[in-house]
């Protein structure tokens, strides 16, 4: 196991595609991040007294931008080795192809968790700098449980994207259809709620989409109104993740050990 982390660590930091696509996570996290927090204030309709605002929640919104980053890291690394033939070699030296994936998994995750903590961390003290001064800034200072529930189930939720995303091309294999499917599957339910006329069948597809559940662990402000609690819309990610990677590992198993290596 210890050859194959270190198989998997070589090549994600020295493949062009997925060296810089963890940092790069950090970096869109915080762009879209910092200017949301810093047109905020109570005298605006982003984010105020008046509406209810979470400010621990509107800090953390630019992760649904750097998810992507982690999303196309954690395909790349499986489905870029079947697009150059790079998997042969690969099996070659390790045959066991469940210690393969989890090498792969614990990488991607390392590397989605390392991503997570810098911009958790940069889009909450940026949201108690731009929001001091204002009524929103208590929540945020000093440091709650609430707001470092949602910081460390935010790590939590970009390591299970990085498994979700893991397990559907290990299950694809091809990085364009790997890409659409766990893109769509996490940003479609959102667009669609939208048409959704009938408000119970809104919340259900909120309280059960991959996306919208799991980022309901960023919520400190009035968590009893969410469609589904912190928690538990974490677990319902971590039921898609574990799914996927289950997926993932009976076909990887099965199509390579017919291989002709």
């Amino acid at each position: 196991m210890n050859r194959a982390l270190l198989a998997e660590w070589t090549k994600m930091r020295t493949v062009r595609s997925t060296a810089w696509t963890p940092w790069t996570a950090a970096g869109l996290t915080m762009a879209l991040s910092l200017p949301i927090v810093a047109t905020a204030g109570p005298d605006t309709t982003a984010c105020g007294a008046a509406t209810g605002c979470d400010p621990v929640r509107l800090s953390l919104t630019g992760v649904q931008l750097g998810q992507i980053a982690v999303i196309v890291t954690a395909v790349l690394t499986m489905s870029a080795e079947y697009g150059t033939g790079l998997i042969v070699q690969t099996l070659t030296a390790e045959p066991r192809r469940l210690r393969v994936l989890t090498a792969k998994a614990i990488t991607v995750t390392a590397a989605a968790l390392g991503a997570g903590l810098v911009s958790v961390a940069g889009c909450l003290i940026a949201g108690h700098v731009l929001l001091r001064g204002n009524d929103l800034s208590s929540p945020l200072t000093p440091i709650t449980v609430p707001a470092m529930r949602a910081a460390g189930g935010t790590l939590l939720y970009l390591a299970l994207i990085a498994l979700f995303s893991l397990g559907l091309a290990a299950a694809l294999r091809d990085t364009a259809t790997a890409l659409s499917t766990v893109l769509g599957l996490l940003y479609m339910p959102g667009i669609l709620t939208r048409f959704i006329a009938d408000e119970r069948w809104s919340i259900l597809v909120d309280r059960y989409a991959p996306m919208s559940a799991g980022l309901a662990v960023q919520s400190t402000a009035s968590p009893s109104a969410q469609s589904i609690g912190p928690w538990a819309g974490l677990g319902v990610l971590a039921a898609y993740a574990t799914a996927a990677m289950a997926a993932g590992a009976v076909l990887f198993h099965r199509r390579n050990a017919s291989m002709s290596l």
